[in-house]
């Protein structure tokens, strides 16, 4: 199966501006889900959700592989569905006139998830579109 979701999306502002939505903890929170900390290349990270009755839930995790600032952040990705398996999430940022292409590519997923593969991917595929509109919404507006 293939399983690579690859995503490209226009921001009207600049790759700097994105770059900071992808990494600062705080503004990575704004669009996607807070993190204990920056993405910084060669750290773990960990991303939380607040469950309905208040308590903070670890929701994604992985460590920074690669932070090329403005341009390229390649991290893995592991949620509880993976058992212990890691995937791959790219994210390149190119300038265009007026702004900035995103190009997400998230990867390894089959290898991951197994049998239950096409529901992840599915579910994955819906979430980043989710988030990449919230992102694009939040970089316009500062994160404020």
């Amino acid at each position: 199966m293939n399983d690579k979701i690859v995503k490209t999306a226009y921001f009207d502002v600049p790759l700097e501006t994105v770059w900071t939505f992808l990494t600062d903890k705080d503004k990575l929170g704004t669009w996607f889900h807070p993190a204990k900390a920056n993405l910084v290349a060669g750290e773990a990270f960990e991303c939380y959700r607040t469950a309905h009755d208040g308590v903070k839930v670890r929701q994604i995790w992985g460590k920074v592989l690669v932070a090329e600032a403005p341009t390229r952040l390649v991290h893995t990705f592991e949620i509880a569905p993976f058992n212990g398996n890691e995937t791959r999430v790219e994210w390149q940022l190119e300038a265009v006139p007026g702004g900035t292409r995103l190009t997400l590519t998230h990867s390894g997923i089959a290898a991951a998830a197994g049998e239950t593969s096409l529901p992840l991917v599915m579910a994955l595929d819906s979430g980043w579109d989710e988030h990449i509109r919230s992102l694009r919404n939040q970089a316009k507006g500062g994160g404020q």
